[in-house]
């Protein structure tokens, strides 16, 4: 069992750029203190839900503030990027950080950012399986070359070469992307949008294109440990939707489609009813349940919601100390 860190890098009104980015990198070296296996950062564009506009960019500061937990993108978004530019930057940390580095990659959505980095609403809709396939080439592969509907070149030299093809995870929130995954035996990421029987609906889905492929899903969760449940759901349900609103307005179609916006106080609410929120007893009990349930065996723990740094540093260092060996504890009597 792998229990990790997820960073979004959440901006709530009052904080600046600056001071969210420090907090979010202190926020990781906090985790290695505090004995997580892993940190994971999402990459978001132009809005405050995240200010971090390139996870591989923050995971190489973060690789070298750290020296044992890995470091991963959840996500890097493929339909923005070129794939074979993501390949080289994966290898590159795969190489100067000894194997820490971990790659997640996601569809992303409709939005403004394909227009202003100019990759066209067509790589979101029907180029995802391209450009993941042309990244897990250049990954594998010494020499590369395409000719494909979107990507065509030469071959060309892959350089660096990784150690060994770093561990790559699909952001999964649809049945066709958790079929594309399945076929590659790529591990899911299910997001924190979803409860226990929605990722157990996926992982079946899953499974019956997969086979009997061993694969380690990684599920995101939101967590936060106060010394009583009443008041750890009082702080999210008054803090999250601060960060809810405007953050989850930023989302702008790209082709001037009506958005569909999620009510932050009914979303606050369902966050905290799913997922690990009270003490440290219910955070255990609730991650137990959900590893049972679902027979995942690597959580990412979204440690952010209660807005200021001060008590997202206390959150982690109390999920560290207090939930973290229990959970172990149980996930060994299995």
């Amino acid at each position: 069992m792998r229990v990790g860190v997820f960073l979004l890098a959440a901006r709530f009104p009052g904080q600046s750029d600056g001071e969210v980015l420090s907090a979010t990198v202190e926020a990781a070296v906090a985790a290695e203190r505090a004995g997580f296996d892993d940190v994971w950062f999402a990459e978001h564009h132009f809005m405050s839900y995240g200010v971090c506009p390139s996870a591989t960019t923050l995971a190489a500061y973060v690789l070298g503030r750290t020296e044992r937990v890995a470091v991963g993108t959840a996500v890097s978004v493929l339909s923005t990027a070129h794939p074979v530019a993501l390949a080289e930057q994966t290898a590159l940390l795969d190489q100067v950080s000894g194997g820490r580095f971990r790659l997640g990659v996601g569809r992303g959505g409709p939005w403004i950012d394909l227009e202003v980095f100019g990759t066209g609403l067509a790589r979101y809709e029907s180029g995802f399986a391209e450009s993941l396939d042309l990244l897990l080439a250049a990954l594998s592969r010494p020499r590369l070359s395409a000719d494909g509907p979107t990507f065509a070149f030469r071959e060309v030299p892959m350089v660096p070469r990784p150690r060994s093809r770093p561990p790559v995870v699909v952001a999964c929130t649809s049945a066709g992307t958790v079929a594309l995954a399945a076929e590659r035996r790529l591990p899911m990421l299910l997001g924190m949008h979803i409860g226990d029987d929605a990722k157990r609906e996926m992982i079946a889905g899953y499974t019956a294109r997969a086979g009997d492929a061993r694969v380690e899903h990684v599920a995101a969760v939101m967590a936060y440990v106060a010394d009583t449940r009443a008041e750890a759901q009082r702080t999210l349900r008054a803090e999250l939707p601060r960060w809810l609103g405007p953050g989850l307005a930023g989302y702008m179609p790209v082709d001037g489609r009506a958005a569909t916006r999620r009510d932050p106080d009914a979303y606050a609410d369902l966050l905290c009813r799913i997922h690990p929120v009270g003490t440290a007893e219910d955070c255990v009990e609730t991650m137990a349940t959900t590893l049972e349930r679902t027979g995942i065996r690597h959580l990412i723990l979204m440690v952010e919601g209660a807005g200021a740094p001060r008590r997202t540093q206390e959150n982690i260092a109390r999920l560290g100390a207090e939930v973290l060996p229990h959970l172990r504890a149980r996930a060994a009597c299995r």
